[in-house]
């Protein structure tokens, strides 16, 4: 029996959440204010959130499934209808749009940016598609003016899975001000600004946003914030059917020191992507990531493809991983994956799968020092494929 190839003990991982005293402090502060659950502190996050993005209303959720389940149901889709999403891109996508009883078709993407590709997302358009769920990967700005001038011309709702995009910029207006209905962030510890867990929807329709908070708590006629600041008697009513999708003050007191200190973070790793660019522009073998004028990426993940084939894809990443280097496969294909494996859109999906079977993520995270980083870059630099 052959044994294991030795991995050294010193790893660098593919990420890692940036928490400092500041965080903790907050932490400490909200555990003794007596608010726990959803609270004053919730509602503050909202408001800078919505500010820092440029929304009129941010919604803050238990996460960015629940964010994005919400979305849609708050948006009426339900069984029978379809929506059109990329099969590129985490699960929870997909499972959104299944939760509600919808049915989510997978368009295909552009093999550079690895996000929607409108002309995909147009043939696939049927009497039952009623909206358009575009992922912004990894960070990237989809396409929005294509995306949403189809949605106007189809009358469809057009939600943006915003989960890695926090900073990122769409003809210098940061994403998160929707050009559709919604878009919805994610904090977890894998995106830039983590509360943990956590998620956000954006809006500009106060009504949606009002519909939104009621939802997420039991559908409750009075928030716990108003009850315990009222002056005489409120009982609340519960008048349609809701869900438990709270955040907590915890997390909100997390996120805003997060949300202070996003800028520096930003530009930390737009710093590391641009070392990584330079120094990988010799290597023909492989493709960098692509960033069109009118966006400016975040670089919530930096990934890059081989232009060969799935194993010489994995037998790289077992060969960073034996030289302490952590490294994580492209960016999933969810058709590929069991509950979906009979759905038909999954069938013809060229560019998806080829991304699917190349790309690789390369650790890049705030404290990151460019020693690690060169390291990373000259192992790279050791292998022929």
């Amino acid at each position: 029996m052959s044994s294991a190839p030795a991995i050294t003990s010193k790893m660098i991982p593919v990420a890692r959440p940036y928490i400092g005293s500041e965080e903790e402090q907050a932490t400490i502060d909200a555990l003794r204010s007596g608010w726990i659950t959803q609270g004053p502190r919730v509602a503050e996050f909202e408001t800078r959130f919505a500010k820092y993005v440029g929304s009129s209303h941010a919604v803050a959720l238990s996460s960015c499934t629940t964010a994005l389940y919400l979305a849609l149901v708050a948006s009426g889709i339900g069984p029978g209808d379809e929506v059109i999403c990329p099969s590129l891109s985490f699960i929870a996508t997909a499972n959104a749009i299944t939760y509600t009883g919808a049915t989510p078709i997978f368009a295909d993407i552009d093999p550079d940016t690895y996000n929607l590709d409108p002309a995909s997302v147009e043939m696939l358009i049927s009497p039952r598609t009623r909206a358009i769920l575009a992922v912004h990967q990894i960070g990237l700005p989809a396409d929005l003016d294509a995306l949403s001038a189809i949605a106007e011309r189809y009358s469809l709702v057009l939600i943006e899975d915003a989960a890695c995009a926090i900073g990122s910029e769409y003809h210098d207006e940061r994403i998160g001000r929707p050009r559709g209905s919604m878009a919805c962030f994610s904090f977890h510890p894998r995106k830039i600004l983590t509360t943990g867990e956590g998620g956000m929807i954006t809006t500009n329709d106060g009504e949606l946003a009002d519909k939104l908070r009621r939802l997420r708590q039991h559908a409750m006629s009075l928030s716990d914030v108003a009850r315990h600041s009222a002056t005489r008697i409120a009982t609340e009513t519960y008048d349609e059917i809701g869900f438990n999708f709270r955040m907590t003050d915890i997390q909100a007191a997390i996120g805003m020191v997060q949300l202070e200190r996003l800028g520096i973070l930003l530009e930390r790793r737009r710093y590391l992507a641009a070392r990584y660019d330079q120094a990988l522009e010799d290597m023909p073998w492989l493709q960098r990531p692509h960033v069109p004028e009118h966006c400016l990426h975040n670089y919530q993940s930096y990934m890059v493809r081989l232009r060969s084939s799935a194993p010489a894809r994995d037998a790289l990443m077992q060969g960073m991983l034996e030289k302490g280097i952590s490294t994580r496969r492209a960016v999933m294909a969810i058709h590929r994956e069991r509950p979906y494996l009979e759905n038909e859109s999954g069938k013809h999906l060229p560019h998806t799968d080829r991304v699917a079977d190349t790309g690789i993520i390369l650790p890049l995270f705030h404290q990151m020092s460019e020693a690690d980083q060169d390291y990373v870059i000259e192992t790279l630099h050791t292998f022929t494929i």
